[in-house]
């Protein structure tokens, strides 16, 4: 099949890949234990939580959005 007629290429889905993995990171870097009604828990607060997570989400979109508009190079 002629690789000419696919939209993306191997390095497009590598980094939507690396985007996607960068975003579940970040996802992962905001959770924690949650307050209940009973205990209050002072870590939703956090740098991690509040400001380090949601920029390395942020970061993960935008590459994702990157590899999405990339033009694959053309070959001769």
């Amino acid at each position: 099949m002629d690789k000419q007629k696919f939209a993306f290429d191997k390095t497009n889905f590598i980094l939507l890949a690396i985007g996607m993995a960068v975003v579940i990171l970040g996802f992962v870097l905001m959770s924690g234990p949650a307050s209940t009604e009973t205990t209050f828990e002072p870590d939703i607060f956090s740098v991690r939580r509040i400001k380090v997570a949601p920029a390395v989400c942020f970061f993960g979109f935008v590459s994702m959005i990157f590899a999405v508009l990339r033009k694959p190079k053309a070959k001769n």
